[in-house]
């Protein structure tokens, strides 16, 4: 019997903008009502991104998160959410860290930590190994689970090292993230040496940039991984670009696809168990 689908589902990001896309839920209530139809359709998880209101630009800010969380967790309490604590546009710590403060019902389960410095297209993500440490190290301190970002197979080496300065422990989440131009290429042999190089206990989902989403999603969904899916990573639902993608578009054909290969949606309970978080409804983050 085939293991049951992560989707992992990422709504916004921080490159899509209202003038590139109309779809792109960038307010607060956007967002939530976004996660709420996608909660609706069947997820497991969601990494979120906060921008700021009156600009739409990316922000680290807890207290917008704070609204955001508050507002899915109103009616999806089981939901695994999962801030991000990207690099691309912040350089502090105390700015990248900000959302791990929130405490209650209010705290993530999750965080993203991506493992080492990285070019995209136009911009630098940069992750210092002291910038990556601290992150894990205050993740572990209160109570947050990393969501492992890799975008070459150095990466799930650094995690290794992380991992032997008892700085992450298993279980552990990995987000394997192909065909950015300066990465990992979205071909089988990169995704399969990422795969195989990952730490034991681990569990995993494949993501795509770009025309790369749907190659990538549909190769995890054959080879029993999980995917990582929504408009923060393409916002076109063909590959001419002729059409643009809602987050429902997309969904529904990881639904479809999944379905053909008899593939169940892992729920957030059963997420929670593997990863030895807490059963949600009120009580949040790793479990002691």
């Amino acid at each position: 019997m085939s293991e049951n689908l992560i989707i992992n589902f990422t709504p916004t990001g921080m490159i899509p903008t209202k003038e590139m896309t109309e779809h792109v839920p960038v307010s607060v209530s956007e967002i939530v009502e976004d996660v709420h139809s996608a909660n609706e359709m069947g997820i497991t998880m969601v990494h979120l991104h906060a921008r700021e209101p009156k600009t739409g630009v990316p922000t680290y800010k807890k207290e917008l998160y704070a609204q955001i969380i508050e507002g899915i967790r109103r009616y999806a309490p089981e939901l695994v959410i999962c801030v991000s604590l990207s690099g691309r546009t912040f350089s502090k710590l105390e700015q990248r860290a900000d959302p791990l403060f929130l405490k209650d019902s209010l705290k993530p389960d999750m965080g993203s930590l991506t493992l080492s410095s990285l070019n995209f297209n136009t911009i630098a993500s940069t992750n210092s190994p002291k910038m990556i440490q601290d992150l894990a190290y205050t993740m572990r301190e209160n109570g947050i689970v990393p969501e492992l970002e890799v975008f070459d197979v150095g990466m799930v080496n650094y995690a290794k090292y992380l991992e032997k300065k008892e700085l992450i422990k298993p279980p552990y989440y990995f987000n394997l993230l192909l065909g950015n131009i300066a990465c990992a290429q979205a071909d089988l042999l990169h995704a399969g040496l990422m795969i195989k190089d990952l730490p034991q206990n681990s569990l995993w989902s494949l993501a795509g940039i770009g025309n790369a989403q749907l190659v990538m999603n549909s190769l995890s969904i054959a080879i029993e991984g999980g995917v990582r899916v929504g408009l923060e990573d393409n916002i076109w639902y063909d590959n001419n670009r002729t059409k643009l993608a809602t987050n429902s578009d997309l969904l529904k054909r990881i639904h479809t696809i999944a379905k053909a290969h008899s593939r169940k949606i892992m729920t957030s309970l059963e997420f929670r168990k593997k990863m030895n978080l807490n059963e949600g409804n009120g009580v949040y983050g790793l479990k002691v």
